[in-house]
């Protein structure tokens, strides 16, 4: 008789199911089809998804969406229908640690892993009807054996942030990199250029005096070659880094092309990034105005005041107009340099008045970064 009744109780199950869930498949079947597809599921970026389509066919909800959490924002993963309207952006969580509120309506339930909270599940029910308890129950169940799957999702999404920050920081160390020599060697190899010529209309007319600019030029091209290879070791200049900006500065005014008359108040010691960008950028400067500025003088001033460190390059060569010209790779570099470390340039010139090169970098607020 139990043999014969099984048949039966089967049918009437499923009757039963379809009466209290309609064409819905019962909370077993939907947590056997949840835990199955993690068991199988080959691309970890598709969990979120399945799990807010799983959530809606159990509770026929109108909406269900997954959350991640991200240091102290709860942002959405994926929810379902997919074609529904994206939530308006990251959430932040409480600061006793409970989930946020999330949009009228919803129902929120948190992930949990190993007593972590990951993310949440947002279900919305349709319009007329309301989540049962055993809906809640369900979700509940579902949602701790959501917790394994969404730490190995936050664990990808971690390495891939890791693997963009060291893409970030070679290209930032390389950009870097490219500037310095750019500011600094390159500047040393245009002043030995322009020395190069001058040595050469000496000949036969100043033998001693292009043999004594030779001479000069040969320890010139030593030092180069000294700054070539720390920047190559990814230091700052020596002299830098030991005596401070102004005698950095001073030793390339001395390289210079033209004479360059470096003025400095009491100058103390500051960041090394705040100090490299100056330097950096003086240098830049100095290379404009040998390249195009046709000056006879040049000058740097260094200063600082109110956590501000700043410098003015000027010279009297024939100037330009700022509004007719747009600025150059050197000048948008220099820009770029100090706008990275919260500062800013300035460039004021006009036609036959020469041109004067200002920026200033906010001190207080790199120490405090260091510290």
């Amino acid at each position: 008789m139990a043999l014969a009744f099984q048949p039966a109780r089967r049918r009437m199950e499923r009757i039963a199911n379809r009466l209290v869930y309609g064409k819905r498949a019962t909370p077993y079947e939907v947590l056997a089809e949840f835990s199955a597809h993690v068991a199988h599921a080959y691309d970890i970026q598709e969990t979120p998804a399945a799990i807010a389509q799983i959530i809606a066919a159990g509770t026929g909800a109108a909406r269900a969406e997954v959350w991640l959490r991200v240091g102290r924002e709860m942002r959405s993963a994926a929810r379902w229908p997919a074609d529904s309207p994206a939530s308006a952006g990251p959430i932040q969580m409480l600061a006793s640690g409970d989930l946020p509120e999330f949009d009228a309506g919803q129902s929120a339930f948190r992930v949990v892993h190993q007593g972590e909270t990951l993310g949440a599940i947002a279900v919305q029910a349709k319009p007329g009807d309301r989540l049962s308890a055993d809906h809640d129950r369900f979700i509940a169940n579902l949602a701790n054996q959501a917790g394994l799957a969404l730490h190995n999702v936050r664990l990808l999404e971690d390495i891939r942030a890791s693997r963009q920050r060291i893409v970030t920081a070679q290209d930032a160390a390389a950009q870097r990199l490219e500037r310095n020599i750019h500011d600094g060697a390159q500047q040393q190899l245009v002043a030995l250029t322009i020395k190069t010529r001058l040595a050469e209309s000496l000949v036969g007319q100043d033998d001693l005096g292009a043999r004594q600019l030779l001479t000069e030029m040969a320890g010139e091209l030593q030092d180069t070659l000294n700054d070539l290879r720390d920047l190559a070791r990814g230091i700052y200049p020596p002299l830098l880094a030991e005596a401070g900006l102004a005698a950095a500065l001073r030793a390339q005014a001395t390289k210079s092309a033209l004479p360059v008359i470096v003025e400095s108040d009491g100058l103390a010691r500051y960041p090394a990034e705040a100090e490299a960008g100056v330097y950096y950028c003086a240098l830049e400067a100095l290379q404009n105005i040998a390249k195009y500025a046709r000056a006879s003088k040049a000058s740097i001033r260094l200063s600082a005041c109110d956590g501000t460190l700043a410098f003015v390059v000027e010279d009297d060569g024939i100037g330009f107009d700022p509004a007719a010209r747009s600025p150059g790779s050197g000048i948008q570099g220099m820009s770029d340099r100090l706008a990275a470390l919260g500062g800013e340039l300035r460039v004021t010139s006009a036609p036959g008045s020469g041109t004067r090169i200002a920026g200033q970098v906010p001190v207080r607020e790199l120490a405090a970064a260091r510290t």
